[in-house]
């Protein structure tokens, strides 16, 4: 009987401790024909089955430990970061190109952040979330790092998770006008994380710290939430 995940293949141990599920990374969810086709294939081939996640991918189950390698190779996708200390997924709404509630344009965002920021290696699981409006269907709202578009601009939250300690997301900083600045914020909420000495999730840290004490470390004054 099998023990453990294996996280150098993206393997996730199941119930029956004898398979493994895998998941492909799908960028925000966003994929075309061709993939489906190749990920129901490979599906059909190794007998697996198919669902999918609240992290906009598809995980499929039953692979044989053997198999796995045979899996990836078919696939010919990089796996997405479903284990592992590291950044899991950046969730990602349809945005200004499909949604007709959308304010901002949460893919093209969305998509250069999973570029610079999926699957990397920090001191504790992160998730972040990308909404082009205040309905925030990306579940901004209980990210490490969540954003929300309006009519004012980009609204940047911090802290946020579900699981068994759920905790809602602080206000950073408000009406951030142009995907640049934010992604220059982004960059620096993560390195203070990276170099700070607790393990924790970055909602732990901000609890430690203090918003306040967050904000200041990140934008260089405390009372920065509204921008102009």
């Amino acid at each position: 009987m099998k023990t453990k995940d294996m996280l150098e293949k993206g393997a996730i141990l199941q119930r029956d401790r004898e398979t493994y599920a895998i998941a492909p990374h799908i960028p925000g969810g966003f994929t075309d024909t061709a993939t489906l086709r190749k990920i129901c294939d490979v599906a059909d081939k190794y007998q697996l089955e198919l669902k999918l996640t609240s992290a906009q991918r598809i995980a499929m189950f039953g692979v044989k430990e053997e198999e796995i390698d045979a899996v990836w190779a078919d696939l010919a996708q990089a796996p997405g970061a479903a284990i592992g200390l590291c950044v899991r997924s950046i969730k990602i709404c349809p945005g200004t190109q499909w949604c007709k509630r959308a304010v901002l344009d949460s893919a093209s965002l969305g998509l250069k952040l999973d570029k610079i920021y999926h699957a990397m290696e920090l001191p504790n699981k992160m998730k972040m979330g990308v909404s082009g409006c205040l309905l925030a269907c990306s579940e901004s709202g209980v990210k490490d790092i969540g954003i929300v578009g309006h009519n004012k601009g980009w609204r940047i939250l911090v802290g946020g998770n579900s699981g068994p300690r759920p905790r809602l997301a602080e206000l950073l900083v408000d009406n951030i006008q142009t995907e640049e600045e934010v992604l220059e914020i982004v960059a620096k909420v993560v390195e203070v994380y990276k170099n700070d000495p607790q393990q924790g999730r970055l909602g732990r840290l901000i609890e430690e710290k203090g918003i306040e004490a967050f904000r200041e470390a990140v934008l260089g004054t405390p009372d920065a939430a509204v921008g102009k």
